[in-house]
């Protein structure tokens, strides 16, 4: 669940949130609250609503964004094996892997530039622009390379299912220094 209020610059994110007692409260596995008016990062070793520590918001593909030509920030992806480590400005792992041909949380990658992006559909270019030129920040355990978007009704799913056909030797790793392997 993400809640922004725009009010007061504060974003918060629950992971597994759920309503109990019929809707009268809830309960969530984790949770953070950013406050956007700071550039301030999570204390080392925290988690948030990702594995990373990383603001989820942040790293979402937005409708709006993707119909307006221009995606202009890095995205977040998911990784099914990543490593028990963590490269600012991720704050925390989530595996017991040490093997160090894994990735760790907050591993950035960019789309390769020789990639030909031209026989996508045009928003799925957008996006495909968005990662060779700000990449995209490994968050959470999941589907592999998957890119994660905001929930809207807008979305051609045809369209955006295209981007399987890019593949993980289509993107170069641009960052990989301030490797944290041990308990913070």
């Amino acid at each position: 669940m993400i809640v922004l209020d725009i009010d007061n610059w504060k974003l918060y994110e629950l992971f597994d949130a759920r309503p109990v007692n019929g809707g009268s409260s809830w309960t969530a596995g984790s949770g953070a609250i950013f406050d956007l008016s700071s550039n301030a990062v999570r204390p080392a070793g925290w988690t948030s609503a990702d594995a990373a520590g990383l603001p989820v918001f942040a790293g979402l593909a937005r409708y709006e964004e993707v119909a307006s030509g221009a995606v202009t920030h890095a995205l977040r992806f998911t990784c099914p094996t990543t490593r028990r480590a963590y490269l600012p400005p991720a704050r925390h792992y989530a595996s017991s892997q040490t093997n160090s041909n894994l990735p760790p949380m907050g591993m950035r990658v960019r789309l390769k530039a020789s990639v030909d992006i031209s026989t996508f559909p045009p928003d799925v270019q957008v996006i495909l622009n968005a990662l060779k030129k700000y990449g995209m920040i490994l968050a959470d355990n999941g589907g592999g390379f998957f890119v994660s978007g905001a929930p809207d009704p807008r979305w051609n799913d045809a369209n955006i299912d295209t981007m399987k056909r890019i593949k993980g030797s289509d993107f170069e790793v641009v960052r990989m220094t301030g490797l944290v392997t041990g308990t913070p």
